[in-house]
């Protein structure tokens, strides 16, 4: 199974030219912030989880750059008495060596640093899917709970119960996560190298304010299942945008239709009859989900950015936006669907 990781994703354009104490430090910390998320020993035992969690984002990571081991597993060495003592590294272990090897040069520093973030990256997203499968199954392990205490209490419920516990743990967990996120941006911006973790994935954000105030707020709001395909197609717009791919915009325009569909969808204004976006946004309006002026907005912004880039041109020229516009079309893609869903 291929896996998507940021070296491949940005093999293009190079973002460092050297390894200086700001690179070295940033992958530290990357490292530090994956061991506190999914420490590999809790009370001086291995923890399962820890230990699946170390063992698969090895794994998966060797697999992409194409080796067996990030680092070697086995180690061993002649005693002063000539005898041979030998052992095995963990997976931690084995990723902690790999991870803060020292710079020497024989790759690139761009290279050696996009391939150490890829593990941050996996390690990252591999967690956020255990939370959000446990966070899936909240409401059947509070029901589950709830039944337990009735039968230790005799249909009774008091505070403290395992229900209360199951909730307390689940909060703790997604909070200790959302910290992680958090700290792991803060360090991004402290390197200066304008990186931005969300929902699986490290892909760049130039503009620190845009990221705080238009791009955290988004990507929260797109994180649950439902959003899916509006997540992946402005996670595709950001991506071809970066690496100076093909039609950007259009991705951006794809992720706003599928929101306002989702939105004609669930409030039952879709009649089947609908040929495209205009129609769906006539749905909006027509429910006063939106305002006519906003329609309107709507409206041109699909038939001035998606169209062209939707359809062949035939002998006409290529269409084809500035990167100063395709940047405007992305936010306001972003800034489109954080309203509209607001508004559910």
């Amino acid at each position: 199974m291929l896996t998507d990781i940021f070296a491949h994703r940005y093999a293009q354009p190079i973002m460092w030219e050297t390894f200086f104490e700001q690179q070295r430090r940033l992958l530290v910390q990357g490292y530090q912030l994956l061991n506190d998320l999914c420490p590999y020993f809790v009370d001086g035992k291995t923890d399962k989880y820890g230990k699946d969690f170390w063992t698969r984002i090895h794994d998966l990571l060797a697999r992409e750059l194409g080796l067996k081991e990030l680092s070697p597993q086995f180690w061993g060495f002649y005693n002063k008495q000539d005898q041979w003592q030998s052992g095995r590294y963990n997976t931690a272990q084995m990723c902690e060596t790999w991870m803060l090897t020292p710079f020497d040069g024989k790759i690139s520093a761009d290279r050696f640093v996009k391939e150490r973030l890829s593990l941050v990256e996996i390690g990252f997203r591999e967690h956020e899917n255990f939370v959000a499968g446990l966070n899936a199954k909240l409401v059947g392990s509070i029901a589950a709970a709830e039944q337990l205490d009735q039968f230790r209490i005799g249909g009774l419920r008091i505070p403290g119960s395992s229900a209360n516990g199951v909730r307390a743990a689940n909060a703790t967990m997604n909070a200790k996560f959302q910290m992680a996120v958090s700290e792991l941006n803060a360090r991004f911006r402290q390197a200066e190298c304008q990186l931005h973790y969300h929902n699986g994935y490290i892909q760049v954000s130039e503009d620190q304010t845009i990221a705080q105030e238009v791009e955290t707020p988004f990507w929260k709001l797109v994180a649950e299942a439902k959003w899916h395909n509006v997540d992946h197609d402005m996670k595709e717009a950001i991506d071809l945008r970066d690496t100076g791919g093909r039609d950007p915009a259009l991705y951006a325009a794809r992720s706003l239709e599928s929101t306002i569909k989702i939105i004609s969808d669930e409030k039952q204004l879709t009649t089947g009859k609908e040929k495209g976006a205009a129609n769906y946004i006539d749905n909006l309006m027509g429910a006063k989900f939106t305002e006519v002026w906003e329609m309107e907005a709507l409206k041109h912004f699909f038939a001035k950015v998606r169209n062209p880039f939707g359809h062949g041109p035939g002998a006409a020229p290529m269409p084809g936006l500035t990167d100063e516009q395709t940047n405007w079309a992305i936010e306001n893609a972003m800034i489109w669907i954080k309203s509209l869903i607001r508004r559910m």
